[in-house]
C-alpha cells in the first residue's frame, strides 16, 4: 500500500485532491497534515477520514519534530505539498507570514523527506534514494509575473514575481529545484492557473461573488475588472497532479492551465446571469437566498440580481494584468488535457454552492476576515 502525505489537505485544492485520489485508487493510504488556519476546514474532509485509509493530523509543515515523527510512523512514498498561505491581499498585509509558511515550511518538509528517504551515498557522494519516492510541490503561475495582451507562460519563462505571495512561492520552487540539483532528490513541480470549483474559500473571486449575490450585497471588482486570468476546474488540476506524480520526470516543472482566459468582469456578469437563470427555472433554489424579495403575487423576485450589484473598488497594489498558461508540455509528455470548459465548470460550481450553504456558513464562523478577492 502506497502512503501519501498530503499537506494542506483540508484546504481548497488539497481537499479536492484527497477526494479524487481516494476515489481513483482504492489501495492507497493518505495522511493529511493541515494546521487548519482560516482557510482549512475539517468539515471539508471529515467524511473521507477512516483509520488506515485516510487519517488527519493537525500541525504545521514547519514543525520539524512533527514531520520527522510522521515520516517514521507512516513511511511515506509521496509528499504532495499544497500547504501555503495563498491570498495575495493577505500577503500585502503580512508578508512575513508568507515567508515563514511558504518558504521555511517547504524547506522543512524537503529536509524531513531527505532524512527519511536517503539510504546511503553513491561513488560520487550523492545520496541514494529509496525507490519509488517523490516530493511534489504545488505552485502557481504567479511566479512568472504578468503578461501583456498576448503570449503565454511556459516552463522556460523567467521567474518574475510581483507580490509577497508570488515571491514566497517562487522561493519555495527554487528550494525544491535546489534539492533536486544538489541532492538528486526525486522532485516535481506543477504551476497552475487560477482554480475554481467546490470547497473554495469564500474570499476568492468566484465563491465571493456567489456568496454576495445570494446575500444581495455589492460585488466588489478591482479596478475596471479587465484583469485576465486563465481558469482551471479543480478536478482537472487534480488529474494533472496525479499524472505528474506517476508519469512525470524527476526534476521537471509542468505548467497546468485550463485554456479558459476570462476578464474578471466577464466572470462576475456570467455568475449573475447564471444564478438568476437557475432561480427562474428552479425556484426551489430560492432557499439559498439570504436576500428575499417577493412580487405582489408572492413569488420570489430575482430582478434585483443584475449588474447594478457590481461595485468597482480601488485596484490591488501591484495587480498583475494577465496570466495565461501554455500547458503543451504536460499534454505532450503525459497526455493530460483540461476536460472542463469554463461555461460548464462555472455552472457545476454554482450548483455546488447552492446545494452546500451549510458548508459556507460553517467555514465563515471560523477565523475569518473578509477581503475582496
Amino acid at each position: 500500500m502506497k502512503t501519501y502525505l498530503i499537506t494542506g489537505g483540508a484546504g481548497f485544492i488539497g481537499a479536492n485532491f484527497v477526494k479524487y485520489m481516494l476515489a481513483t485508487y482504492p489501495d492507497i493510504r493518505i495522511v493529511i497534515l493541515d494546521l487548519l488556519t482560516y482557510a482549512g476546514n475539517l468539515k471539508t474532509i471529515e467524511n473521507d477520514l477512516q483509520p488506515g485509509r485516510c487519517e488527519f493530523v493537525k500541525g504545521n509543515i514547519g514543525d520539524r519534530s512533527l514531520t520527522d515523527k510522521l515520516f517514521k510512523q507512516y513511511d511515506f512514498q509521496y509528499v504532495v505539498n499544497f500547504a501555503a498561505e495563498s491570498h495575495v491581499d493577505r500577503s500585502i498585509d503580512n508578508p512575513q507570514l508568507f515567508l515563514v509558511t511558504n518558504i521555511l515550511g517547504t524547506q522543512n518538509l524537503l529536509d524531513a523527506a531527505r532524512q527519511a528517504w536517503v539510504t546511503g551515498k553513491d561513488e560520487k557522494g550523492y545520496p541514494l534514494w529509496k525507490e519509488g519516492v517523490r516530493f511534489h510541490q504545488v505552485s502557481t503561475d504567479e511566479v512568472y509575473g504578468s503578461l501583456g495582451a498576448e503570449g503565454y507562460f511556459s516552463e522556460t519563462t523567467p521567474l518574475d514575481p510581483r507580490s509577497p505571495y508570488s515571491a514566497s512561492k517562487t522561493s519555495a520552487d527554487l528550494f525544491v529545484k535546489a534539492y533536486s540539483e544538489t541532492y538528486k532528490m526525486p522532485v516535481s513541480i506543477t504551476r497552475c492557473s487560477n482554480n475554481y470549483g467546490p470547497y473554495h474559500f469564500p474570499e476568492k473571486l468566484i465563491p465571493l461573488i456567489i456568496k454576495n449575490i445570494l446575500e444581495g450585497k455589492s460585488l466588489p471588482v478591482y479596478g475596471e475588472g479587465t484583469n485576465v486570468r486563465d481558469w482551471l476546474y479543480v478536478e482537472d488540476h487534480c488529474k494533472a497532479i496525479d499524472a505528474v506524480l506517476h508519469k512525470g520526470k524527476n526534476g521537471e516543472v509542468y505548467n497546468v492551465g485550463g485554456h479558459n482566459e476570462k476578464q474578471n468582469i466577464e466572470i462576475v456578469k456570467l455568475i449573475i446571469r447564471t444564478i438568476r437563470r437557475i432561480l427562474t427555472e428552479q425556484p426551489a433554489y430560492g432557499k439559498a437566498l439570504k436576500r428575499k424579495e417577493y412580487d405582489t403575487a408572492g413569488n420570489l423576485r430575482s430582478d434585483w440580481m443584475n449588474d447594478s450589484l457590481i461595485t468597482f473598488v480601488q485596484d490591488r497594489l501591484g495587480h498583475d494584468q494577465r496570466y495565461a498558461i501554455d500547458p503543451s508540455k504536460i499534454t505532450r509528455d503525459l497526455g493530460w488535457e483540461p476536460e472542463t470548459c469554463f461555461e460548464n465548470g462555472i455552472v457545476k460550481t454554482i450548483y455546488w454552492y447552492l446545494d452546500n450553504q451549510q458548508w459556507v456558513n460553517d467555514i465563515l464562523t471560523g477565523e475569518y476576515r473578509q477581503n475582496t478577492h
